[in-house]
């Protein structure tokens, strides 16, 4: 036993010491390794952080919630081509959400919402922001933070009191070091509400096509859904070359909060049954976050394949280089392999001896294309912003399948160089 291992040192020092007196060749040799396995790494990392954060987005919409929203009518079904001076009257209304509270027996929460753009302005400082009326619950299914004073309460929807919560970017641009509680805004120039709590900054929200557009809460005002209806009324009314165009939507969105994940879908199949029983046209649009989530994970595992099978062409031609020069190696020390054949060695003896020789160099690109992967993505993220995420399988993957490769392309040209018959190898010397 002992000899068996004094002789593998040995073979181990001879393959170093080959390697060592081709410095130059032997870096060159794995630079496809390193190459390889450091862009299977940060290509895993730049698609894990993409996916994370699309995750993040859609989470923030609820996975129990099943989201409502009106949609106007495109101009083939609008009423007013005949009647210019009609009222268009679309969308979600009150009684809906009645319906939908006293019918589904697995809704747990409700939370409408009706939505203006309109400027907000406090002494000289003004911005575009979004105008809307809720009830308190639609801080619970949008998952809001509180960074100073309270949010709408049911005393504010009884009194109809005209008091706001405010997003943090319109604190900051309105407000700048100043405190906005108990400030107060004006809204389209003719409203006027008080200041009562600020939200604590969040990632805007993932949008879902036409059904549901991208939301900046940071840019929101919130007041009482009753304190809306009275002051700004449900009609809209724009004018535009000289014609009016009145437009009355009770609800821009109801949000319904399901109590277990496992009922989303099923409740969300009744909500629409139950609409479109009561509506005339199908002027809403119904979105399952679960279902954005689901199909986002399942494009993350197809791209996150892609990008592995794409990366793994460079692990590919780095166990080629290593294959291409360990055959030139061969060839090269055909006269070495001849003596040590003739001194005793056997063709196990040549086959372990290159061999090693390929691990060292497979396992030397594997360990510096690792550490030069998991430093970029750091880089990526602090130079661009862009989130990079890191697993534990995506190095492990690229290292394991790095010396497998290389362990595989070195295999022909050790049995190649054990093959050699001696006597004609010693004739090259």
């Amino acid at each position: 036993m002992i000899d068996r291992w004094n002789k593998t040192f040995a073979m181990i020092r001879m393959s170093l010491r080959s390697l060592m007196l081709h410095k130059l060749r032997s870096l060159l040799t794995v630079l496809g390794l390193v190459f390889g396995v450091a862009s299977v790494i940060i290509m895993l990392a730049i698609a894990e952080g993409a996916g994370l954060e699309a995750q993040r987005n859609i989470e923030s919409l609820g996975i129990k919630n099943v989201i409502v929203r009106s949609i106007k009518p495109s101009e083939e079904d609008r009423p007013e081509r005949s009647n210019p001076n009609r009222v268009l009257e679309y969308g979600l209304t009150f009684s809906d959400m009645t319906r939908i509270r006293d019918t589904l027996d697995t809704v747990d929460t409700i939370a409408p919402f009706r939505e203006f753009q309109y400027e907000t302005r406090y002494l000289e400082q003004a911005m575009e922001a979004r105008l809307v009326g809720l009830e308190p619950e639609y801080a619970t299914t949008n998952k809001l933070d509180l960074a100073r004073g309270r949010f709408i309460q049911q005393s504010d929807l009884a009194n109809q009191s005209n008091v706001c919560v405010i997003g943090s970017e319109v604190a900051q641009r309105l407000f700048r070091l100043d405190s906005p509680l108990g400030k107060t805004v004006q809204i389209a120039n003719q409203y006027r509400f008080r200041v009562v709590g600020v939200l604590a900054e969040k990632m805007s929200s993932a949008g879902a096509g036409s059904s549901l557009a991208a939301q900046d809460f940071n840019r929101d005002v919130y007041i009482p859904l009753t304190t809306d209806h009275r002051r700004i009324g449900e009609r809209l009314i724009s004018r535009k070359e000289g014609t009016t165009k009145v437009e009355k939507v009770e609800l821009s969105q109801i949000t319904v909060q399901v109590k277990e994940p496992e009922q989303v879908k099923k409740t969300a199949a009744a909500i629409k049954s139950l609409l479109l029983s009561t509506h005339e046209r199908e002027d809403f649009k119904i979105t399952i976050p679960l279902d954005l989530l689901e199909r986002k994970k399942a494009q993350e595992r197809i791209f996150n394949f892609v990008l592995g099978g794409i990366a793994a062409i460079s692990l590919l031609v780095g166990g080629i280089g290593i294959m291409n020069i360990m055959l030139a190696t061969v060839s090269e020390r055909t006269g070495e392999i001849g003596i040590r054949r003739a001194l005793g060695a056997t063709k196990s003896d040549i086959t372990m001896q290159f061999l090693i020789e390929t691990v060292v160099l497979s396992a030397s690109g594997a360990v510096l294309g690792a550490l030069a992967g998991l430093a970029a993505p750091l880089l990526i993220t602090y130079f661009s912003g862009r989130e990079t995420a890191i697993t534990f399988w995506g190095p492990a993957v690229a290292v394991g399948v790095a010396l497998a490769t290389g362990l595989i392309f070195g295999i022909y040209p050790a049995r190649r160089a054990a093959s050699l018959d001696p006597i004609e190898a010693l004739r090259r010397l």
